[in-house]
């Protein structure tokens, strides 16, 4: 059973990571209706950012804070001059995150180098819990706490403040809430900046847990991301949760059990959702 309890940790924390990405992705989609692939270049941008700023500072928080601070930025100068001409327009959305997605990544490279960078976990969080025969690591169950709690966050910004409310309603009417005197561009460009602190934030926190950062670790997460938001229901964010969970939990399972079906995995359980529930677990169904 301490097999079990260990790979249960594990898939929890994977899961707490992979929702930090899916929950930018599907609030950006709900919210805004943006198909946005720059998320997995923020998710790198992150990553460096974070060790970049440990290294000179030696704290750990400062280095989150100063990736956020990154995605908030880069999420608003992308909304501002190169999102906010597109919306309603999929095909260019599609065509222009790509394109930045491209450029930033390549920016990456040229300002750290095209090799892994070495990341080291803060020591208050490097070590493990023993409870009987179950091995924990300390940095994991962190993971889930910053998982928990960012969920519960967005969830309550979303559902019970003016804010949520606001943008809510401007996803419906936009025009109706503009002639009530509020300007709904500035909380779009608010949710688009928010998605992307959450992608930086990602990967900030998913550099310590494998002990690297490279260049070419955005795209396979925003892939993973992207399965999470459709195995959850586009743009559904309580679907992103339990997709992420439900994602971390094969994976860590998978990986332990039969290593050459990791890779698979995620995807056959994708198929499998979408062959019983087309939508998503919390999607819509459209009907025509």
């Amino acid at each position: 059973m301490h097999i079990f309890a260990m790979l249960f940790i594990n898939g929890l924390a994977e899961g707490a990571l992979i929702f930090l990405m899916a929950a930018g992705l599907s609030i950006i989609l709900g919210l805004l209706g943006v198909v946005n692939f720059t998320h997995g270049t923020l998710f790198i941008w992150g990553g460096y950012v974070s060790i970049w700023v440990f290294g000179l500072s030696g704290n750990f928080f400062i280095a989150l804070l100063a990736a956020i601070a990154a995605g908030i930025l880069m999420g608003l100068i992308f909304e501002r001059l190169f999102v906010r001409p597109v919306y309603g327009n999929v095909t260019a959305q599609i065509l222009i995150t790509l394109g930045l997605m491209t450029i930033f990544t390549d920016m990456v490279r040229l300002l750290w180098g095209p090799n892994p960078i070495p990341a080291n976990r803060p020591d208050f969080i490097d070590g493990t819990w023993i409870w009987g025969s179950v091995i924990i690591s300390q940095y994991r169950i962190f993971l889930i706490v910053i998982g928990v709690l960012v969920a519960i966050g967005i969830n309550f910004l979303i559902n019970r403040t003016r804010v949520g409310m606001i943008m809510r309603a401007g996803t419906q009417s936009p025009d109706m809430v503009q002639a009530m005197g509020i300007n709904i561009k500035v909380y779009f460009s608010g949710v688009f900046a928010g998605g992307a602190a959450l992608a930086a934030l990602g990967g900030a926190l998913y550099v310590p847990l494998v002990g690297s950062v490279w260049s070419g670790m955005g795209i396979n997460n925003q892939i993973l991301a992207f399965i999470v938001v459709i195995l959850g229901g586009m743009g559904s964010f309580y679907g992103s949760a339990v997709g992420s969970i439900i994602i971390g939990l094969t994976v860590a399972m998978v990986s332990w059990f039969y290593p050459p079906l990791t890779v698979y995995s995620t995807v056959i359980l994708l198929i499998l959702v979408l062959s019983l529930k087309p939508e998503g677990l919390f999607g819509t169904a459209v009907r025509r």
